[in-house]
């Protein structure tokens, strides 16, 4: 169907200077609708203005949400490695506390060879300062126990401590009646401890034999060099076991009871001595004295 010429309007199109002019045949009904053209397009132009807005938004939004996750990640992450490091801590202290149950342990083997009661680990702590252990961390604290139990287990295996051999003794330290004649008085250097024929006798201390063989009254005698100018004397032995120069360590076998030298009947004689000079055995038989 044509339309009606006088819905047919003309549109002329004119230069600044008037030459060349053009004309355009526009359906009426579009002029008169120019301006609802004009505000949908406005009207899209705003819908879709604000439509980018809204999807910046959006995206700052999950911008903002994607740095919080990677902080959390880098977050957990932290709690990871310091979980770990506490982790590697914890078995490191557990490494330091078996090396000191370790030391106590070879000072308890010392002492029961000697017939003394080893000591406990329930107790083992620091020096006693009211605040010292607080400032240390574990690693310190185990540090220096098991640097102190390393010396202290040292000590012990190279002092002359216990028994020589497991029995009472029936002849102590200083003067005493002559066994030979009983109308004198006789220094004793040394105890006596009670024994059979061939009954072992061991070193109470770690050290080095410098006598093995015989040696006047003493009869078959053992001479143990230790540390700190002492040394162990042990007399009166049916047998010799070690020879001189040989290393020993505590609870070895120096020899056998016998009743060898200036001696009545089966024991041992037995004698500490600093700087070459007797002191009494007693001393050593128990850490309490």
């Amino acid at each position: 169907m044509k339309s009606k010429k006088k819905d047919i309007s003309t549109i002329m199109i004119l230069n600044k200077d008037r030459v060349g002019a053009k004309t355009i045949q526009v359906n009426t009904k579009h002029i008169s609708r120019f301006w609802h053209y004009v505000t949908g397009i406005l009207l899209l132009v705003v819908s879709l203005t604000l439509s980018i807005f809204y999807l910046h938004g959006q995206n700052q939004q999950k911008d903002a949400e994607k740095q919080q996750l990677i902080a959390q990640i880098t977050k957990l992450k932290g709690h990871m490695a310091t979980v770990e490091s506490n982790a590697k801590e914890t078995q490191s202290a557990q490494t330091y506390i078996q090396a000191i149950e370790n030391k106590l342990q070879t000072i308890n083997s010392y002492l029961r060879k000697r017939g003394l009661p080893g000591f406990s680990n329930k107790k083992v702590g620091g020096s006693g300062g009211k605040h010292e252990e607080e400032d240390l961390t574990d690693k310190e604290k185990y540090t220096l126990y098991d640097e102190y139990l390393g010396r202290l287990a040292k000590t012990i295996a190279y002092t002359p401590m216990g028994y020589p051999r497991l029995s009472s003794f029936n002849s102590i330290f200083g003067y005493r009646s002559d066994p030979f004649n009983g109308a004198r008085a006789e220094y004793h250097p040394g105890i006596d401890f009670k024994g059979n024929h061939g009954d072992p006798v061991k070193a109470t201390a770690t050290g080095t034999i410098v006598h093995a063989g015989w040696f006047g009254g003493y009869g078959n005698c053992v001479r143990i060099r230790h540390a700190n100018n002492l040394e162990t004397l042990y007399g009166h032995l049916s047998k010799i076991t070690v020879r001189e120069g040989q290393k020993v360590t505590v609870g070895d076998v120096v020899g056998k009871v016998g009743s060898t030298g200036h001696s009545t009947g089966s024991h041992l004689h037995y004698e500490v001595r600093r700087d070459g000079k007797p002191i009494n055995p007693v001393k050593f038989l128990s850490i309490s004295n």
